[in-house]
């Protein structure tokens, strides 16, 4: 399956080097994870601008049904993509708020820690993994 592109980059930062006694969402962590939120919603501004420029040069009315469906059926799929990545966008924003409100990196369920390297593969992560596994189960079960 190929990488999406926030998969890409979440996977090119360098992971943050955790040093002994460290006490958890210290000033470095919350830069280290301000910075890569930073650079995905720059990423993904950079997408809606390239989907509108794609989508204002490459519009044009084909004589051809099937031709007019086609590139109908192609941007109906990038404006999904570009909601998508809207919403993350407001996830992001509101993940640098509670960073900035030294409230990031504890599960909203129990309050422990997340763990950085949940965080570094999530980083708008706001469930532990044991509270994130039981709201899956849940879901599951329950189909809410």
């Amino acid at each position: 399956m190929p990488e999406t592109q926030s998969e890409k980059l979440l996977s090119s930062y360098t992971p943050y080097e955790i040093k002994a006694d460290e006490e958890y969402m210290n000033e470095a962590q919350r830069e280290h994870f301000t910075n890569i939120l930073n650079s995905w919603k720059q990423q993904l501004m950079e997408e809606v601008d390239r989907t509108v420029h794609h989508m204002q040069n490459e519009a044009e009315n084909y004589a051809d049904p099937s031709d007019r469906a086609t590139q109908e059926e192609e941007f109906s799929l990038e404006l999904r993509t570009r909601d998508r990545e809207r919403k993350l966008i407001k996830k992001i924003d509101k993940t640098l708020e509670l960073i900035e409100k030294d409230d990031y990196g504890f599960c909203d369920a129990c309050g422990i820690e997340i763990g950085i390297r949940r965080l570094e593969a999530r980083p708008t992560a706001t469930l532990c993994i044991d509270c994130k596994t039981l709201a899956e189960l849940k879901e599951k079960t329950t189909g809410l």
